[in-house]
């Protein structure tokens, strides 16, 4: 199809977004969530090569790299789901959009906090880590922000996305200013002890909702 309507352009993401209403269209109609997952896969496609595009592929598009990009798509994804909450016709999809918006935008701040804004990967090694530490913060505050959310409004979604990715940047950022400033034994030591201390809280935590799930 690519080559029957090609032009020369190289505007190949209008096939991306043909195809976000061709799955949309047939999810909507078999209520199906794989295939409604396709169709977000195939708009979020679309937003990167129609961003690149629009730049000639170039490394920025209005100053954004592409992490960046998918942190202001994955924030929009998840506002449409809060904007159209009550609409009837989102309803049996917006709990895996809200998913999937929620993935989209805590795997690019991850992404962000590791690379910052850079356009390629040789002036990212041309600086030190610890100088992209405010990208770590934003991601943390985030994370933070929505796990105490998801507890004042009992969102499970928000609060394990905040936990899961509040704990990936901890531990990311444990690695990478620590990986060559330690001696590798206390390195592991402390991360296995950090592990132990988790799992046990997270055990004591599961096992709490499970008393109050049978006293129910």
């Amino acid at each position: 199809m690519g080559k029957t309507f090609d032009n020369g352009s190289g505007h190949y993401s209008l096939l991306f977004l043909l195809s976000v209403f061709v799955y949309g269209f047939i999810a909507y109609k078999l209520n199906s969530h794989l295939i409604w997952l396709f169709a977000l896969i195939s708009l979020g496609s679309w937003f990167g090569t129609e961003t690149g595009y629009q730049t000639n592929w170039q490394n920025y598009f209005l100053g954004m790299n592409y992490p960046l990009r998918f942190v202001v798509f994955g924030g929009i994804l998840v506002a449409f789901c809060f904007v159209l909450r009550k609409k009837r016709w989102l309803e049996y999809f917006r709990e895996f959009t809200y998913i999937v918006g929620m993935a989209y935008l805590f795997c690019s701040l991850w992404l962000l906090s590791i690379f910052g804004n850079f356009g390629t990967i040789n002036d990212w090694l041309r600086v030190k880590q610890i100088s992209l530490f405010y990208w770590a913060i934003i991601s943390i505050i985030v994370s933070v922000a929505f796990v105490l959310y998801g507890l004042k409004k009992k969102d499970e979604i928000a609060r394990e996305f905040g936990i899961t990715f509040l704990l990936i940047n901890i531990y990311t950022r444990y690695t990478e200013y620590l990986w060559d400033n330690i001696n590798k034994t206390l390195f592991f030591a402390i991360l296995g002890l950090s592990f132990w201390l988790i799992g046990r809280k997270a055990e004591k935590i599961w096992n709490l909702d499970s008393l109050k799930i049978q006293e129910k």
